[in-house]
């Protein structure tokens, strides 16, 4: 685990200049929870199963945010709060 930690912190660190030592910082997380940072996980993993997973995992993860971060999600993103409840079975499934 620490090394493949240390792999992605490095790999993360060259492709999207990310430090691992802001991890507890709220950009970090912005900018970790990304397509562009997908993207250059995926670099990393082998699998092409496990490749199209965290690229759909990621995907409904975006879909999802706006929902539980809006503050009336009925009148700011209806469509997306109709989509919520699937999203989040699918997002279970993976």
């Amino acid at each position: 685990r620490k090394k493949w930690q240390a792999t992605l912190d490095k790999h993360l660190r060259k492709k999207m200049n990310l430090k691992p030592i802001m991890r507890m910082n709220g950009n970090f997380a912005r900018k970790l929870m990304s397509k562009e940072t997908v993207e250059a996980v995926c670099e990393l993993i082998h699998s092409e199963e496990r490749q199209v997973a965290l690229k759909e995992l990621m995907d409904l993860y975006l879909k999802m945010k706006p929902v539980w971060r809006s503050s009336c999600p009925a009148k700011e993103c209806p469509e997306l709060l109709c989509q919520y409840s699937y999203h989040s079975q699918r997002f279970a499934e993976l």
